[in-house]
């Protein structure tokens, strides 16, 4: 399966991530409320605010914490006016890199993104500059504790799902984008609510790194780049070996 390794090594540091609370905060808050804005008040008849609330969830957000963003996006409450964005650029080794942001300043996100780059010894380039390696896909993740791999396997293709496949202790289940809330809703209804449900950009073809120096550098641009507040989700499509990575922790 494109983009396996490289969301095995994702995970390799995502311990790390998520020990920032505030920073996860910031981020989900965004997210529920520029899915609000764009989609309306109800989770229901809205799938990006839904993935948006299982997410939020997932972190022990409060209730009263997504109300409020989720009123903040539907012009109930004073905010800032957020902007989605999408970077695209070659980090250390020629791995091609997307970044997804709500920033309510692009002339704040837009520099650090460069300079992030840069320092990395990447490049920043325009839109689409990197986006035909990938394929714009919906992921949905249920834990293994919860439902055996045959059985989920068989309701994933019933519910329209294209590949399962097991990373960690998550099942993921890969469809065509535009099928992501019909395949979603219908697990939901005989599995509960997933771990996560999102639209992603699956790597087609994975970049090897065989160096450890690039290897690390590659890291600290991932690393600068998700500890950045206007910074959603990064993707790349880099295959670290496990015998590099296990140095490099």
């Amino acid at each position: 399966m494109a983009g396996h390794s490289q969301f095995k090594n994702i995970m390799h540091r995502k311990g790390a991530q998520d020990a920032k609370k505030a920073k996860i905060f910031t981020k989900l808050i965004r997210e529920l409320t520029v899915a609000s804005r764009e989609g309306g008040q109800d989770p229901h008849s809205n799938p990006r605010l839904r993935a948006a609330v299982i997410a939020a969830r997932e972190a022990n957000m409060t209730r009263d914490t997504m109300d409020r963003a989720i009123s903040r996006g539907a012009g109930n409450l004073e905010g800032e006016n957020y902007e989605e964005i999408r970077y695209e650029g070659y980090g250390p080794g020629g791995a091609a890199v997307i970044i997804e942001a709500l920033t309510d300043n692009r002339n704040r996100t837009a520099p650090e993104i460069r300079s992030a780059f840069t320092k990395s010894g990447g490049s920043l380039g325009e839109t689409n500059s990197v986006s035909f390696q990938f394929q714009r896909v919906g992921l949905i993740e249920y834990p293994q504790s919860k439902v055996s791999a045959e059985d989920l396997f068989e309701k994933a293709l019933e519910a329209g799902a294209e590949d399962v496949t097991q990373e960690g202790d998550l099942h993921q289940i890969y469809c065509d984008f535009n099928d992501l809330q019909t395949v979603r809703d219908a697990l939901i209804a005989q599995l509960g609510d997933p771990t996560s449900a999102k639209l992603i950009w699956k790597p087609l073809n994975l970049v090897p790194v065989q160096d450890e120096d690039t290897a690390k550098s590659l890291l600290k641009l991932m690393d600068t780049l998700e500890d950045n507040d206007d910074v959603q989700r990064v993707f790349s499509n880099f295959d670290i070996p496990e015998s590099i990575l296990d140095k490099l922790a």
